[in-house]
C-alpha cells in the first residue's frame, strides 16, 4: 500500500465504516451513559439540598446556555464553602442537563473541541476517587458531604446515595472510553480530509512540510482548525521508514468488528421508549424532596388545627394501639378535559403510602439493576404500555401535588404562613419530565408509522 492514492481510498472506506458504526451503536450508548450519569448526580444534588449542605440557587432556572461551560474549580475557604458549593453544584446540574437534553450525539456535532468540554465536565468532580483526601477542592467537599449524608439516614436515602455514586463511577469510565473512540475517529477523519485536500503540497523529504501545509491550509480547508500534531502524524505516516507500519496501525484503529450476516433484525426504535422511561426514573428524587416538604406542611397544619382535647385523644389512641384517624384534606383542581373545577377528599396517609411506593419503583429504574434489565427485555408494545402507564401515574401525582401545594398555602395562615414549604420548583421538574417522556413516546410512534408506510410501499427496511 505504498501508493498514496491507494491508501487514501482504503482509508476513506475504513473511515466511512467506522462512522456508520459510531452513529448506529457507539453514540446512542454514549448518550445512555450520559443520561445515567446526569440522573445519578441529580439524585445526590437533591440529597445535598435536603440535608442543608448547600442552599437552593435562586437563579438556577434562569440560566441560559448555548454551549457547555465548566463551573469554577478553584480553592475556597471554609467560610465560603456553602456559597461556593451552592453555585458550583447548581451550575454542574444545569450543565449535565444541557448535555443530555440539548446536545446532539452525532459525529457531525461532536467535534474535538466539544469532546474536550464533555471530558472536562464529566471529570469536574472525580467520582472514581471520591474521597476527602483528594486535592481538588470541589471533589473533596462533595466527598465530605456524601460521607456525612450516609450517617444516620433512612435506608432509602442510603441506598440512593450508594447506587448514585456507583453509577457515577461506572459511567465515568464508560463515557471516557466512548469519547476516546470518537476522538480517535475524528483525528483520523481530519487527517483524511487534509490528505485529500492538500496531499500534493507534501513532497517527500521536505524539512518545512508543516509550515508549507499551514500556509496553504486556509484556502484548502476554509474554516477548519489547524492541528500541528495531526499534520506531523500525516508526515510520519508518509515517511519511507515508519510509514507502512503507521498506516497499518491507523487502519487497525478504524476497523469495525464484523457482525454476523446470517441474522438480521428489523430496525428497532425501542431506544425512544427506553429514553422516555429513563427520563421519568429521575423524578424519584424529585418526589422524595417533595414528600419531605409536604410532610412538614402537614405537620404544621395539624398543629394549628388540633386543639388540646384532640391531642389528648391522639395520645389515648396511641396508648390503646388504635389506628389514628385518617387525615382527610379537601383539595380542588381543574379537570383538563372538562375545564371545570373538581373537588376531592384526599386521604393524605394513603396518598403518601402510594407516593413512597412510586418513589421506590422509579428509583429502581435509574441504575443498572434487575428492573432495568427487565425493561430492556420487554417487547416494544409492552414497553410502550409501561411508559404510558408511568406517564399517567406521574401526571395524576403532579395534579394532586399541585392541589396540595395550593391547599396548604390557602389553609395555613397568620404567622405560620411563612413556614409553608412551596413545591413549585419540584412541580416544574416533574412537568418537564412528563413532557420529555411524551416526546419520546411520540417519536417512537412516528418512526413506527413511517416504517409501516415504507412496508406498504414495498420499500425494504435495512437490518441492524
Amino acid at each position: 500500500m505504498d501508493n498514496n492514492n491507494d491508501f487514501v481510498r482504503v482509508l476513506s472506506d475504513a473511515v466511512q465504516a467506522r462512522r456508520d458504526s459510531l452513529e448506529s451503536t457507539d453514540l446512542p450508548r454514549l448518550k445512555d451513559e450520559c443520561r445515567i450519569f446526569q440522573s445519578a448526580f441529580s439524585a445526590l444534588y437533591k440529597i445535598y439540598l435536603k440535608k442543608k449542605y448547600i442552599n437552593e440557587d435562586p437563579y438556577k432556572q434562569e440560566t441560559k446556555m448555548g454551549e457547555i461551560q465548566i463551573p469554577d474549580a478553584s480553592a475556597f475557604t471554609e467560610a465560603e464553602r456553602v456559597e461556593k458549593l451552592t453555585i458550583r453544584l447548581s451550575e454542574y446540574d444545569n450543565q449535565l442537563d444541557f448535555l443530555v437534553n440539548f446536545y446532539q450525539f452525532s459525529v457531525e456535532f461532536l467535534n474535538l473541541e466539544r469532546i474536550k468540554k464533555i471530558v472536562s465536565l464529566v471529570k469536574y468532580i472525580d467520582w472514581v476517587h471520591l474521597t476527602p483526601d483528594v486535592p481538588l477542592a470541589t471533589t473533596k467537599a462533595v466527598a465530605e458531604m456524601t460521607n456525612e449524608a450516609k450517617i444516620g439516614t433512612d435506608p432509602l436515602t442510603l441506598s440512593l446515595i450508594s447506587e448514585s455514586t456507583l453509577n457515577l463511577n461506572k459511567s465515568t469510565g464508560a463515557i471516557m472510553t466512548s469519547l476516546k473512540g470518537l476522538s480517535d475517529f475524528l483525528r483520523e477523519h481530519y487527517k483524511m480530509e487534509v490528505r485529500i485536500a492538500i496531499t500534493s503540497l507534501m513532497p517527500a523529504n521536505e524539512a518545512s512540510q508543516v509550515a508549507l501545509i499551514k500556509k496553504k491550509f486556509p484556502a484548502a480547508l476554509p474554516g477548519k482548525p489547524f492541528y500541528p500534531d495531526l499534520i506531523e502524524e500525516i508526515i510520519r505516516e508518509d515517511s519511507p521508514k515508519d510509514g507502512p507500519a503507521l498506516r497499518e496501525a491507523v487502519l487497525k484503529k478504524l476497523q469495525v468488528a464484523d457482525k454476523p450476516k446470517a441474522v438480521k433484525k428489523a430496525v428497532s426504535f425501542k431506544i425512544f421508549l427506553m429514553e422516555g422511561v429513563q427520563g421519568l426514573s429521575s423524578t424519584g428524587t424529585t418526589l422524595t424532596e417533595t414528600a419531605g416538604k409536604l410532610d412538614e406542611n402537614a405537620a404544621l397544619f395539624a398543629n394549628r388545627k388540633n386543639g388540646f382535647w384532640e391531642k389528648v385523644k391522639k395520645v389515648f389512641k396511641q396508648m390503646l394501639n388504635q389506628d389514628p384517624d385518617p387525615v382527610i384534606y379537601e383539595i380542588s383542581y381543574v379537570d383538563p378535559v372538562k375545564g371545570s373545577t373538581v373537588r376531592e377528599k384526599l386521604d393524605y396517609q394513603v396518598f403518601r403510602t402510594d407516593m413512597d411506593r412510586k418513589i421506590r419503583s422509579l428509583s429502581s429504574l435509574s441504575g443498572r439493576g434487575a428492573a432495568q434489565a427487565k425493561l430492556e427485555s420487554m417487547a416494544d408494545d409492552q414497553l410502550m404500555a409501561f411508559l404510558e402507564k408511568a406517564i399517567r401515574e406521574i401526571q395524576t401525582m403532579h395534579k394532586i401535588l399541585n392541589a396540595l401545594d395550593d391547599f396548604f398555602k390557602r389553609e395555613i395562615t397568620g404567622e405560620d404562613r411563612g413556614k409553608v414549604k412551596g413545591v413549585k420548583p419540584e412541580l416544574a421538574t416533574l412537568k418537564n419530565a412528563i413532557v420529555r417522556a411524551n416526546q419520546k413516546r411520540h417519536e417512537y410512534s412516528a418512526q413506527k408509522e413511517e416504517e409501516e408506510q415504507l412496508k406498504k410501499l414495498g420499500i425494504g427496511v435495512s437490518g441492524t
